[in-house]
């Protein structure tokens, strides 16, 4: 028997896809709401869930725990309202769930909407054993009491499921804007930060986010000294080996290429360390090493053939090694996988020109541009306007 739990407040929006996503793998549903002031209750109990109510406690880990409690199956599937369990990945996880020594199975996360680095590796299937629980702040996780439990029961073992389970629709910017998530999540990786210093799993969150701000030389220290605890062949190691290559990489490219490289022997599934084979052939192209940048771009695309930035770079690669068919091909696969990709349009534009198409370059000039507008971008919209006409006449109205 499958449990599937999880915490909402005011989710009434997003909660009946999340739910009707898990309905044909779960025996019961239970969603334990926090002080929901809209529909979510009536949305959950429509979707035929058991709604249980409790205070908020301030964060995550206690509300997790305290959902354990109201859970009746073997195995507990956990999911946020952000978050679509894919339909295909379900006979996978039922055969993992047979396996009688398994006790973890840790599930492929998909980031809707991230280019770089779209997948992490979460803990979110588990036997309903007393000894699990969560802990961290914020992104709360129960791998620290499944490392204490395997140490005093070494039968089990974790599993790995290697396709795809969990589509994450949280972080797009156009669905961050106006919330205070960035906020929480620095204030609660600093509070730990401030309890254990150097703390590998704190350092790469709050790394990572000083990056995405663009604080790249206030976020290097704090990645080097989470590297100095972190051990073994962890995903936080990767993660830190990553977010540092990124910060080094405006000042010092060659630091850059070294940690991707180190990133890159830690032995992770393919999607996972996508972030880090992307970055480092694009920090080859630059450094004029192509044929090396596009065997690792190739690869990149092969292991994860629905990322439309490897099949972008890959075109990128292509073109300037002169192969404009294969960029041709390179480009046409990332079209179909992000179609309003106005950079993906353009460079197309441009190798369809090398290769004498020029309707067809016209054609995908006229989309880059219209993208471009659509997306709030005149200026940009301008500057390639004119820099196409002086190319290839366009026939499009002028922009206003």
């Amino acid at each position: 028997m499958l449990s599937f739990s999880m915490i909402v407040r005011n989710e009434e929006a997003r909660l009946a896809d999340c739910l009707a996503s898990v309905r044909e793998l779960a025996d019961e549903m239970v969603v334990v709401d926090t002080g929901s002031t809209d529909a979510t209750i009536a949305v959950a109990e429509a979707a035929g869930a058991r709604v249980e109510q409790v205070e908020w406690p301030g964060d995550f880990a206690p509300a997790r725990n305290t959902a354990l409690t109201f859970l009746n199956g073997d195995w507990v599937l956990v999911l946020d309202a952000d978050e679509q369990l894919r339909p295909e990945v379900i006979p996978s996880l039922k055969a993992l769930m047979a396996q009688p020594d398994v006790l973890v199975i840790n599930l492929l996360r998909y980031e809707v909407g991230a280019a770089m680095a779209p997948y992490s590796s979460v803990s979110r299937l588990f036997r309903r054993h007393p000894a699990i629980r969560w802990s961290r702040p914020y992104h709360s996780m129960i791998d620290d009491s499944v490392g204490e439990l395997l140490a005093s029961e070494p039968q089990w073992r974790i599993a790995d499921c290697s396709e795809p389970a969990i589509l994450h629709d949280g972080y797009r910017p156009e669905l961050l804007a106006g919330t205070d998530k960035a906020e929480r999540l620095r204030q609660a990786m600093q509070s730990e930060l401030d309890t254990r210093p150097g703390d590998p799993y704190a350092s790469a969150k709050l790394g990572g986010l000083m990056i995405s701000e663009g604080q790249h030389d206030q976020a290097i220290p704090l990645l080097r000294r989470g590297l100095d605890q972190a051990t073994g062949d962890s995903a936080e190691r990767y993660e830190l080996l990553l977010h540092l290559g990124l910060a080094l990489t405006p000042r010092d490219p060659s630091g850059a290429v070294a940690c991707y490289r180190q990133a890159l022997d830690i032995p992770l599934d393919a999607r996972i360390s996508l972030g880090a084979r992307l970055n480092l052939a694009a920090r080859l192209m630059e450094q004029g090493e192509l044929d090396e940048a596009i065997a690792l771009t190739q690869t990149a695309t092969q292991r994860a053939p629905e990322v439309a930035l490897g099949w972008y770079n890959l075109g990128l690669m292509l073109r300037r090694r002169g192969d404009i068919a294969a960029a041709l091909e390179a480009y046409s696969r990332a079209v179909e996988l992000d179609p309003d990709n106005a950079a993906c349009h353009q460079n197309r534009a441009v190798a369809l020109l090398l290769g004498g198409d020029i309707e067809g370059a016209r054609a995908a000039f006229r989309t880059a541009i219209t993208l471009l507008e659509t997306q709030g971008r005149p200026v940009d919209a301008q500057a390639l306007r004119s820099k196409a006409q002086g190319i290839v006449k366009l026939d499009m109205e002028p922009i206003a």
